[in-house]
């Protein structure tokens, strides 16, 4: 229903109803103070501007009242207020309904699937029956004392192995520095560098060597680093890592036989090479690192033996994730992003909806979603244990929208929510997993982070994630080290302006030009481009390669 309210909308009206409880209207382009809105049978006049994205009243409201939208209640009015008044955070404050189990029988209906029936994508099988949609060698360091070795290996083995994003900032800084040299105006000086990789890839079955800098391992609590274990345990056991390498100082609270009994107790099939060194045992820094690299280079020439090769779609695990979030997210980037995710989950493949702090709001749909009691009594556990915690410390939800949230339009935490949730489709909520919980069972499951753009990220990955859909409306260059991240933009102008992250635009949702379904189609298209090796999203290109791990604090 959805779905079919924004597709015909778009394309007959310059404003938009998400859903027919509402009592506000989505601008879809600027409006100007005065412009007759025909809502409902009646006619009332904008009493100010309202720039798109933003959200005005339909009718005249009582200081206390309910806003709705995507049918449910995101806020209430703090004063009186009449139709055609822009919504601000001074006229309106975050509210969300409470939630409860009911036991409602949810009955789905599946998208048409026949199109992507019987399609494969090439990915690299492991050991244990799972695919891969890259190959990658990664190092772990115990504590961030090692970060050091860490980046010097980086270098080394980036700048030779072929593996350094590019050497043009190198160049730029060499130019500028003989230019001044010769005296030369370098604030008017033009010494753009295109990009260019440093050498080629020399191993062209390992896609990357990716290194978990982190500043845990030591200090904080013992609860910390067992959680930090746990995480690094999963980046180990991920199907897109083909072997691991470990730095351990010695003294730390994380020790490596810690790291690699969580990595069994994830895994007991876990059969990767994995090499592990430690600092205190060897006689020198220099020595550490020789080793380390010798030793990585003979795994590297081992798993490079490892190729692509077809793998049906229910093998793909898409993490779901929106940041830098725009009034256009929940109807434009998001829902064509749910769609593709549903024609996934019909395929027999696993989507993973985090963010909780980006789920408030949107609780009671997704506790009547849960196919067991036991599914939605741990979700509920889960979002309440998370914004007690919050709240302790004089925070909460309701504190979650970024300044660029609410300068473009989402003005409370639930309607940022609420929008945010129809990246996870409409297909049943199967399992709920923990911070770095693996996803085991095919279709919906929902992961326990923070709403942080890397920590979310960080915490899909762990959970098994093989791709990341990532949607934005304001730009932001995330990504994820093991994980694959495709950026999808909510508007054309985006897209346009920020051309070197962006990798899809479904600004034709807002115009009008494609439904969401034909978006969501086009999305999952490049799903399986990206799984298969024959396009690189711009997030990997660039190296971005963020890695935040959650320590269980309050994170929004």
């Amino acid at each position: 229903m959805f779905n079919q309210m924004v597709k015909e909308d778009v394309i007959v009206k310059p404003f938009l109803k998400i859903h027919p409880k509402d009592n506000v209207l989505v601008a879809l382009k600027d409006l100007q103070m005065g412009t007759p809105i025909l809502y409902n049978g009646h006619e009332f006049k904008l009493k100010e501007n309202v720039a798109a994205k933003h959200k005005f009243f339909t009718n005249d409201m009582a200081a206390g009242e309910e806003v709705l939208m995507y049918g449910v209640l995101v806020g209430k009015v703090q004063k009186d207020l009449s139709a055609g008044e822009l919504m601000t955070t001074a006229n309106t404050k975050h509210a969300a309904s409470k939630y409860e189990y009911r036991g409602l029988n949810y009955q789905w209906q599946p998208p048409e699937i026949s199109r992507f029936t019987g399609r494969t994508f090439n990915g690299y099988k492991r050991s244990d029956g799972r695919f891969g949609t890259a190959n990658y060698w990664l190092f772990v360091p115990m504590v961030f004392c090692e970060n050091r070795n860490m980046d010097i290996i980086k270098e080394a083995l980036h700048k030779e192995l072929g593996y350094a994003v590019s050497d043009k900032y190198n160049s730029f800084t060499k130019q500028l520095l003989e230019a001044y040299k010769e005296g030369a105006d370098i604030d008017t000086l033009d010494l753009y560098q295109p990009p260019v990789n440093a050498k080629e890839r020399y191993f062209k079955n390992i896609d990357g060597i990716k290194f978990l800098n982190h500043t845990g391992g030591c200090g904080g609590t013992r609860q910390d680093a067992a959680t930090l274990s746990s995480l690094l345990a999963a980046y180990a056991d991920h199907p897109n890592v083909a072997g691991v390498t470990v730095l351990s100082l010695g003294c730390q609270h994380l020790q490596t036989e810690n790291f690699l009994n969580d990595v069994k107790k994830r895994n007991p099939l876990f059969n990767k090479p994995i090499y592990t060194f430690e600092q205190q045992k060897i006689q020198s820094e220099e020595q550490l690192i020789y080793t380390a690299i010798r030793k990585t280079f003979t795994g590297l020439v081992q798993v490079d033996k490892i190729k692509r090769e077809p793998a049906p779609l229910s093998a793909l695990t898409i993490g779901v994730k929106c940041g830098g979030s725009d009034g256009f997210s929940g109807i434009s980037a998001n829902p064509a992003v749910g769609y593709a995710s549903d024609i996934l989950v019909a395929l027999g493949g696993k989507v993973l909806l985090a963010e909780f702090p980006e789920l408030c709001g949107a609780e009671q749909e997704l506790v009547d979603r849960c196919v067991s009691k036991e599914a939605a009594e741990k979700f509920m556990h889960l979002m309440q244990s998370y914004d007690q915690l919050a709240n302790a410390v004089g925070s909460g939800f309701h504190m979650n929208p970024s300044p660029g949230n609410i300068k473009d339009g989402l003005i409370t935490d639930a309607i940022k929510s609420t929008g945010a949730a129809r990246k996870g489709g409409t297909s049943p909520v199967i399992d709920v997993l923990d911070y770095t919980e693996p996803v085991t069972k095919p279709g919906l499951s929902l992961v326990c982070t923070p709403g942080n753009d890397v920590e979310a990220t960080t915490g899909k990955a762990a959970s098994g994630a093989t791709l990341i859909l990532f949607t934005t409306g304001l730009g932001t260059p995330t990504g994820n080290p093991v994980a694959p991240t495709i950026k999808v933009a909510t508007n054309t102008a985006l897209a346009k302006r920020m051309s070197d992250i962006i990798d899809i635009d479904t600004g034709a949702i807002i115009t009008g030009e494609k439904s969401i379904e034909q978006m969501g189609e086009e999305i999952l298209e490049y799903c399986i481009k990206a799984a298969s090796g024959e396009v690189t999203p711009k997030a990997v290109l660039l190296g971005q390669d963020d890695f935040i791990p959650w320590k269980r604090g309050v994170s929004l």
